[in-house]
């Protein structure tokens, strides 16, 4: 036998017992009958798509501190009111230094001159109202602008390039995300006159993707706009031909103050106070390009049609508390306000449905060991309708991740990501990009989720940091 015959051997012996050594048994879990049926009846689900519709056609964008945000909050109240929940009622807060869009218009001077589609970011700054003409700088990624002289950008408007690629998971947001998140602080502390980036988006069309950015302390606003990646690429082109480029910005955002904002708040009542409440929802706010359907009008409606089908289902151990958070897409100023106000109350589960519509795959939670067979039956429940068991670290979202970080268990209903960064943040967020099929499966796990927890006997607390 040859030495590499032998080393094939050894290992075709060895790697097996390795491996299944890594391996532990499955406690057996028997189905339960009353989850499975309302899972399954869940997926002939009407509520969600009747709310989604709703609220995008007779509201349509709501942006965060806006006349259409409030009449969202009546529209909300009125909606749940009308499905059968309990305490229904708002609970509002202030929102400082809100931020409005203004006029906004972008073109190619030199060499190439013609328009450009781009989008202000929230909490930008200004150009005159005449605009703004000056070359552009280009950096192929967020870290070549960083690593920019300090003051190389004096007169100059940066553009960032950074193209993001989807996935199931949606992580290139994370990655990608930075240049709009801290691009634009960065720019700004490197003495730039602007700043445009590349849409944070999976497309190649010519509609741009807007979002907040925050700047740092200390750190005056300066214009800061996205283009559609279309118009990115084409200008990555005009720049890599090796002429200096030249654009003129208009921008004329405007900070208008203190408004009001609200959650929406409805309930399922339990027979057991002291088992916990479940606190599960979205984001009624929205983006004001779009008509906020896939971001969030799918998350409120998703969680509000599974919370309905457990009210119809009788009784349950633990409180069921929908939230419609508002302020979510500037600062998250709905959740941080939730945590407050319910700080004192005893939560078993906060979970967030804000990812789109397309189907869950995965779930994820961050219960205590005490707490794993209810994770095991979470595991039976939601198989049959292709939803794994990951390891992932509970994330939770901008809206309930104040409430775990109280000490709250949560759970993770992974949705696919794949088509969702094609139209987030985009004029294109409107009804028709929803799969009904898709959006039934979500409110059939959302389902299977909450009739497991809901009776759980077991406590369920969150797993101890890791130190």
């Amino acid at each position: 036998m040859t030495p590499l015959r032998l080393a094939l051997l050894c290992c075709a012996l060895t790697f097996p017992a390795a491996a299944l050594a890594q391996r532990v048994m499955p406690a057996p879990v028997a189905p339960d009958a009353k989850v499975a049926a309302l899972r399954d009846a869940a997926l002939k689900d009407d509520v969600a798509w009747d709310i989604v519709s709703g609220i995008t056609t007779e509201i349509g964008p709501r942006p965060d501190g806006s006349a259409q945000e409030a009449r969202a909050r009546d529209w909300a109240v009125a909606k749940l009111k009308s499905l059968g929940f309990k305490n229904v009622r708002v609970e509002p807060y202030e929102l400082h230094n809100v931020w409005e869009r203004g006029a906004e218009s972008a073109e190619v001077v030199a060499p190439f001159p013609q328009p450009l589609r781009l989008t202000e970011l929230g909490n930008s700054g200004a150009t005159p109202a005449s605009g703004l003409t000056a070359p552009v700088v280009y950096f192929e990624t967020i870290n070549d602008l960083l690593l920019a002289p300090d003051g190389s950008l004096a007169g100059k408007i940066a553009f960032v390039s950074n193209a993001m690629q989807p996935t199931q998971d949606g992580s290139g947001y994370g990655t990608n995300g930075i240049a709009r998140f801290l691009g634009p602080t960065a720019a700004a502390k490197k003495g730039a006159a602007a700043i445009v980036i590349r849409s944070i988006g999976t497309d190649h069309g010519r509609g741009p993707h807007t979002g907040t950015t925050n700047f740092a302390a200390g750190v005056a606003p300066i214009p800061a706009a996205a283009l559609s990646v279309a118009d990115a690429e084409n200008l990555e082109r005009m720049i890599k031909l090796g002429k200096p480029v030249t654009l003129h910005l208009t921008l004329t955002p405007k900070f208008v103050g203190t408004r009001t904002s609200g959650n929406v708040v409805a309930e399922v009542p339990g027979t057991d106070p002291k088992a916990g409440i479940i606190t599960i929802g979205g984001h009624l706010d929205s983006w004001d390009l779009g008509t906020g359907a896939i971001d969030d009008g799918a998350g409120i409606a998703i969680t509000a049609a599974a919370a309905k089908r457990l009210m119809e289902a009788g009784k349950h151990r633990r409180t069921i508390r929908v939230v419609w958070f508002g302020d979510e897409e500037t600062g998250g100023f709905g959740g941080i306000a939730y945590a407050k106000a319910h700080a004192d109350e005893r939560h078993a589960l906060a979970a967030e449905s804000d990812s789109g519509s397309d189907q869950v795959w995965k779930f994820s939670t961050s219960f205590a060991a005490s707490a794993k067979p209810v994770e095991d039956r979470l595991a039976v429940a939601l198989a049959p309708i292709g939803v794994l068991r990951g390891r992932d670290a509970v994330h939770g979202g901008t809206d309930v991740e104040p409430t775990l970080a109280l000490g709250v268990a949560g759970i993770d209903l992974h949705q696919s990501a794949l088509r969702y960064f094609d139209w987030h943040h985009t004029p294109e967020d409107t009804l028709d990009r929803i799969d009904p099929e898709q959006l039934r499966q979500n409110v059939a796990a959302w389902t299977a989720m909450l009739a497991v927890v809901a009776d759980a006997p077991e406590e369920i607390a969150p797993a101890p940091a890791a130190q």
